[in-house]
């Protein structure tokens, strides 16, 4: 199939030129593929946001038991 030029009639019968009717079509990118990457945008930024909110909270000589103490008299945590 010979390609077709810019300025041709467009195969689609429409009687514009393939640069003003399906030569736009073709460059589009599909509706889902765009709802898709919206979405995963959506949440990478979330937990950006998320990572960047909680950084300061983030001690590392902090006690990491969560407030609990060993008791050796019991033999665990209190």
């Amino acid at each position: 199939m010979a390609k077709i030029g810019r300025n041709q009639l467009c195969t689609c019968g429409s009687g514009l030129k393939y640069k003003k009717c399906c030569a736009n079509k073709q460059a589009k990118t599909p509706m889902a593929l765009r709802i898709v990457a919206a979405v995963v945008a959506v949440f990478l930024v979330g937990g950006l946001v998320v990572f960047l909110t909680n950084i300061d909270d983030y001690d590392p000589h902090a006690n990491t038991t969560g407030g609990r103490v060993w008791s050796e008299e019991h033999g665990h945590w209190h």
